[in-house]
């Protein structure tokens, strides 16, 4: 089964980041928050303290086969301003998958990556698209191996996607049967 590494950098969205954890892990789906600081301990927006499971030094990223970008500020800007991250995200474009959520999905835009795809994103962020791939606000967009959604309030709705396309429906009913959904 896949395994995926959640990136976290101070200033995420601590739902988004946080949901997508859980929800995987209930799936039966190896999911580990990847730190891209120098340290462990990663700081949300919201100021909520957290201990992530690795730092991007301490991991294979090659162990891994999907990517998350929570959103959140100024935590995407610091995910952005990492050339480790960038040259992660274009390779697991290129070759794996990729879900971003919030401003997250503008780090796909800002490398070229939504070229000829179809994407969302937190509303503002949607300049960083190229011309015609904004699909619309206030949902989450399946595109091959990309995943994107617009913002906190589709952190359940995003996390559903990436574990169907990762373990299938019958986990996504499981998952949503134990959480009475």
């Amino acid at each position: 089964m896949s395994a995926v590494a959640i990136l976290v950098a101070d200033g995420f969205e601590t739902i988004e980041c946080l949901t997508i954890l859980d929800v995987l892990r209930r799936g039966g789906v190896r999911a580990s928050l990847v730190s891209v600081m120098a340290t462990r301990e990663a700081v949300s927006a919201q100021q909520v303290n957290i201990v992530c499971d690795y730092t991007l030094d301490e991991v294979d990223m090659s162990e891994y086969d999907y990517i998350v970008l929570p959103g959140g500020m100024p935590g995407t800007t610091n995910l952005r301003r990492d050339q480790r991250v960038c040259d992660l995200v274009s390779e697991f474009a290129s070759t794996k998958h990729v879900a971003a959520i919030c401003a997250a999905p503008s780090i796909l835009g800002e490398l070229g990556l939504l070229i000829g795809r179809k994407a969302t994103c937190f509303p503002g962020f949607e300049s960083s698209f190229p011309a015609g791939t904004f699909a619309g606000p206030k949902t989450v967009v399946v595109d091959g191996n990309i995943i994107t959604a617009s913002a906190m309030g589709q952190a359940l709705p995003f996390a559903l996607a990436v574990l169907e396309d990762i373990a299938g429906k019958k986990a996504v009913e499981k998952v949503r049967e134990g959480i009475q959904l």
